[in-house]
């Protein structure tokens, strides 16, 4: 995996150069290698290296779709596996929204981006569990309090794809990320509470790893001596990690798949206020400082940047090539998929537009508040149909615009909904992580607590 090829493109060319008379040929075709990396008491608990390569081919042919994969690009197996997907097509059940992205869908410029550090490729796997192992014992001697570390990791993916259909539309997309990330548990006695600390980029000059023990510890050692709080109702802020993992939930509700089933909280409120003024939210691919940023979507079309809500006005739903005919909207380049599969849709760098002022200015604003340092039960606690939101939470009560006593065993309930209408401010802390949501420091008018 160094310096770009031809190699993925000219397989992919060769399957949809085959199409028949009446027929549409997609390939495409992934090469991966991916490192994790996980210590545990100054030991390596797990250590996968994993490469992948193979091909996916979709055939659509009277109105009917057959998709197959193999986890290899020999030859004779490509073939194989476009015979596999015309068998398949055959028993399709038929839809008039089928088929492959056409060069109109594809009509505009891949934003110029730089995805891909070279020199990720040759660091040494002795040095990926070096780092963790430092990791860990960092954590440990960063503060006397810290009795262990709950976890401590490194990982990188190196990823190329190319994307041919017969009918014209070709792409090429390669990128590179790391992180690492810590876990502290820290006990003085009054329970043990834990701290994370992470950091991600593109190579490993893009790791600031000593910020990792600091905040892993910080963020532990603050919360000791928590206890349940009286319940009330309360304005809330919610740390940048908190933010991240709310939207990821919300990112459904925007999905033109979900909105055709039925599915999503805001089916027919496009040009509705659905958030407070301070809430613009779009998926921004083309920002190269997002880790899921890419050059096209996984149809072969160039991706672009797309509003969801500006100034708490709904713009509209994401959409493929399939939802945008289903729809009529057209697709927003928001296909996704993975190898065995077919597009779906899908966010890849999700965020709110950042405010002006620090978390700290934020805070001192907010007065009496509760800040989420982190959350439980996200995926059992929230409805993305309804929008009923109840999880548990641990983190520190603001008194006079001051962290003031840490909190835990707590409840934090609203609906998804009223969230955005909450929304009161929006700090100017934006944090680009691993996953498809970037995380941001927000204020909340009013959520309820329940506690002791």
């Amino acid at each position: 995996m160094s310096a770009p090829s031809s190699e993925l493109l000219d397989i992919a060319r060769r399957v949809a150069s085959a199409a028949r008379d009446g027929e549409q040929v997609e390939a495409y075709v992934i090469r991966t290698r991916e490192t994790d990396v996980e210590v545990f008491d100054g030991a390596v608990e797990s250590l996968t290296t994993a490469s992948v390569e193979g091909v996916g081919v979709r055939v659509v042919a009277d109105r009917r779709q057959g998709l197959a994969w193999a986890g290899s690009l020999d030859p004779d197996v490509v073939a194989d596996t476009l015979r596999e997907a015309r068998d398949n097509a055959e028993f399709g059940e038929p839809d008039d929204a089928y088929g492959l992205a056409a060069p109109s869908d594809a009509r505009g410029t891949p934003p110029d981006l730089d995805l891909w550090r070279e020199e990720l490729a040759s660091v040494p796997t002795e040095k990926k569990v070096q780092i963790a192992l430092d990791l860990e014992r960092a954590t440990k001697a960063a503060d006397s309090r810290i009795r262990n570390v709950e976890s401590a990791s490194y990982g990188d993916a190196l990823s190329e794809s190319a994307l041919v259909n017969s009918l014209g539309v070709e792409s090429y997309n390669r990128r590179t990320t790391c992180s690492a990330s810590a876990v502290a548990l820290a006990d003085d006695g009054s329970g043990t509470l834990s701290g994370y600390g992470f950091v991600a980029g593109r190579a490993l000059a893009d790791l600031d790893l000593d910020t990792i023990p600091r905040d892993a510890a910080f963020r532990a050692t603050r919360l000791l001596g928590a206890k349940p709080a009286p319940s009330r109702r309360t304005a809330v802020i919610l740390d940048p990690l908190v933010t991240r993992s709310v939207l990821g939930v919300l990112s459904s509700a925007f999905n033109g798949e979900a909105m055709l089933k039925g599915r999503s909280l805001f089916a027919g409120r496009v040009g509705e206020k659905i958030g407070a003024p301070v809430v613009t939210l779009l998926d921004d691919p083309t920002d190269a400082r997002a880790l899921g940023a890419t050059r096209f979507d996984s149809e072969g079309i160039p991706a672009r940047r797309n509003p969801l809500i500006v100034d708490g006005v709904m713009q509209g739903f994401l959409h493929n090539v399939y939802t945008g005919r289903r729809s009529g909207a057209g697709t927003t380049a928001s296909a996704i998929r993975g190898l065995g599969s077919a597009p779906g849709v899908g966010v890849r760098a999700l965020r709110l537009e950042p405010g002006t002022r620090t978390p700290e200015e934020l805070m001192r604003s907010a007065g009496d508040a509760l800040y989420v340092q982190s959350v439980r039960g996200l995926h059992s606690g929230t409805n993305p149909i309804s929008g009923d939101f109840s999880v548990g939470a641990e983190g520190l009560l603001v008194r006079n615009g001051e962290f003031a006593e840490p909190v835990r065993e707590i409840t934090i309930a609203s609906t998804l909904q009223r969230m955005l209408l909450d929304l009161v401010e929006i700090a100017d802390d934006l944090t680009f992580l691993p996953g498809a949501a970037a995380g941001v420091t927000v204020l909340l008018g009013e959520m309820t607590m329940s506690g002791a």
